[in-house]
């Protein structure tokens, strides 16, 4: 009796959606780790240039759904191949791409190259912690030993890095906008806000009270009134707290009339400097959806700098 075996074919690699989201990321992580097999595939190394930053992540079910990014897309699908395999034998293993790299028919359009290491996830406990934190609006850390191949949960640093011989990758809660006004500028920032994936706070009037309880120091405070008194209230809560960026409506005039206000008031000069006004990235804008782009994009760009 003759028995005929089908070979076994590793899955095909697919996308299962384009989020880059680090906490998205890692909950999907554990879904597929619950379901089967995963793996958390990391940047760990850039030469030259590249598209992510590092601490970039993709996971990588074992039926073949992927998601997130470690490159501009180039290498994603080649990623998500090298943890297949690696979930096939049961070991971490660090991959290298582009510039210096053993795969020649894979190029990285910015010319430079990227290592990749590939960890099998063998439980999901830490994973749950960085999420956990994330939750309380708290940075989080993960330091993923290669030797060891094993992840587990460590204080934040500064920034993502090799520390010894261990990554150490750093996670931040996501950007919240406050947005206070009852104009249509503050209408058409709330609305892109929430397009771009903030976490967006609509303040009401009189609702400066419980304000100070929800800025923390990822929180971008935005003053969209047409009178320096609508503002006066929710401007001081703004500079007694840890948020990265505030920024209030008004033309250069108008901005020194405030800083005339609030010396007055006894503030330091330093604590008014840190108020953005006129509001935004750029020029003095004439509509609302213009001056909406002009603010994200500046609060995206004072994000950067703060934890870069």
């Amino acid at each position: 009796m003759h028995h005929t075996f089908a070979p076994v074919t590793a899955p095909i690699p697919v996308r299962a959606s384009s989020t880059d989201d680090p906490a998205e990321l890692l909950r999907f992580a554990i879904d597929a780790h619950r379901r089967g097999a995963a793996a958390l595939a990391t940047l760990v190394d850039i030469r030259g240039g590249a598209a992510r930053a590092l601490g970039a992540h993709m996971v990588v079910a074992a039926d073949g759904r992927f998601c997130g990014y470690v490159s501009g897309g180039c290498v994603e699908a080649a990623v998500a191949s090298e943890a297949l395999l690696a979930m096939a034998q049961g070991r971490d293993r660090m991959v290298k791409f582009g510039d210096g790299s053993p795969f020649f028919d894979i190029v990285l359009p910015c010319g430079g190259g990227i290592s990749v290491a590939i960890h099998v996830l063998k439980d999901v406990g830490a994973l749950r912690h960085v999420l956990e934190r994330l939750e309380r609006r708290q940075a989080a850390g993960l330091a993923y030993s290669p030797e060891r191949q094993a992840l587990e949960p460590v204080d934040p640093r500064p920034r993502t890095c090799w520390l010894e011989r261990d990554f150490l990758t750093v996670y931040r809660p996501r950007t919240r906008v406050l947005i206070s006004g009852q104009t249509i500028e503050a209408q058409a920032v709330v609305g892109l806000a929430e397009a771009s994936g903030y976490d967006v706070i609509a303040v009401a009037p009189g609702g400066v009270r419980s304000v100070a309880d929800i800025i923390d120091p990822f929180t971008a405070i935005v003053l969209l009134h047409h009178e320096l008194d609508a503002e006066a209230a929710i401007l001081e809560t703004a500079l007694a707290s840890p948020g990265f960026y505030i920024g209030a409506l008004g033309s250069t005039r108008t901005h020194r009339r405030r800083v005339e206000r609030l010396r007055a008031m006894s503030f330091r000069r330093d604590d008014i400097a840190r108020i953005k006004a006129p509001i935004g990235m750029f020029g003095p804008t004439r509509d609302a959806t213009s001056l909406a782009l002009s603010v994200l994009a500046d609060i995206a760009a004072a994000r950067l700098v703060a934890y870069a």
